[in-house]
């Protein structure tokens, strides 16, 4: 299918999530993150987040070029990690008691790695943006062939209460990693919260399908701050569904699921009904199931590389895993 003059493209879908520049130098825009011990960056941070920052004495901030945020280790060596996670704690937790930023939502959110890091560190969810640490997620496709052989996918409707995208259109099921998760934790335990889907039913059945990679800066369709830069790594899943097993919610982050044909999900998306990164692992979806093509889009080689972009920062090795 090809968008007509009233709809999007699927390149300008990737370019809303892979939207950070090509042509800049960071250290010249940005505060670059460092960590004890470790002479390479972390993360990006806006000069108006340094600024509005309650940083304690266990950072130091370089405000001359290349402009810096470096964690001092309390443990002088003893306990690195720990000195560390307890300096990002710290912070968090006067930026929450002072309602400092609009993405924190005064609210604590689970332990997220820092995924870059040669030692295990975190923090929390919802601060993390601000600090522009690599995000990373997992995500399943499910669908189901129909007695006629056609393709169907189970797509859900957002609630419409989520701080973002409220009520677009989303993949099956979606969740960031917690720290200490793997992909395949993380995909068990929301398609249980989000679709009913139980666990034996997606260990056995779900297939890992690859990983995308982009890097976001927060813009107008955004609630909280904007600039803030999201690289993000999405680990993502297929998991055809038996015609008798239909997803349904079971919290309250989904309203409905449908279950579109392929056709009916491409003009969705060329719509702008969908959730910006669950548009890509659609459009990957689509890509590697042969339906978008060479023959048929002629943005395909571009969409190809903008779905896997390397990342300014250390990607981590993966933990080895078992589907059975």
């Amino acid at each position: 299918m090809t968008s007509d003059g009233n709809r999007g493209t699927y390149l300008s879908l990737l370019e809303s999530v892979d939207n950070f520049p090509y042509d800049i130098i960071p250290s010249e825009v940005y505060y670059q993150l460092f960590l004890p011990s470790d002479d390479q960056p972390h993360g990006y941070l806006l000069p108006e987040t340094v600024q509005k920052m309650p940083w304690t004495s266990h950072f130091q901030v370089q405000h001359s070029q290349p402009r810096s945020v470096t964690v001092l280790d309390a443990s002088h060596g003893k306990d690195t990690a720990g000195a560390v996670n307890a300096a990002f704690a710290e912070l968090i937790n006067t930026c929450i008691e002072k309602d400092l930023f609009h993405i924190i939502d005064g609210k604590h959110s689970e332990p997220f790695s820092i995924l870059s890091a040669r030692y295990p560190v975190h923090m929390e969810r919802f601060a993390s943006a601000l600090f522009g640490i690599t995000s990373q997620g997992a995500y399943i496709t499910a669908y189901t062939k129909a007695p006629d052989g056609a393709t169907k996918l189970w797509i859900p409707r957002r609630a419409a209460h989520l701080y973002t995208s409220p009520g677009m259109l989303d993949s099956t099921v979606a969740g960031g990693i917690k720290d200490g998760d793997t992909p395949l934790d993380t995909i068990i335990h929301e398609a249980d919260e989000e679709a009913s889907l139980p666990e034996e039913l997606v260990r056995g059945r779900v297939r890992s399908a690859g990983v995308l990679t982009y890097l976001s800066v927060t813009g107008d369709g955004f609630p909280g701050e904007k600039g803030l830069v999201i690289p993000d790594i999405i680990y993502v899943h297929d998991l055809e569904l038996p015609g008798d097993v239909v997803p349904r919610p079971n919290d309250d982050e989904v309203e409905v699921f449908y279950c579109m044909g392929v056709e009916e999900v491409q003009r969705a998306l060329l719509d702008g009904e969908f959730k910006p990164d669950s548009a890509a692992v659609l459009i990957d979806f689509l890509i590697r199931h042969g339906v978008i093509t060479a023959g048929n889009e002629r943005d395909f080689i571009e969409l190809s590389t903008r779905l896997h972009r390397r990342l300014p920062f250390r990607t981590p090795r993966c933990v080895i895993e078992t589907l059975e």
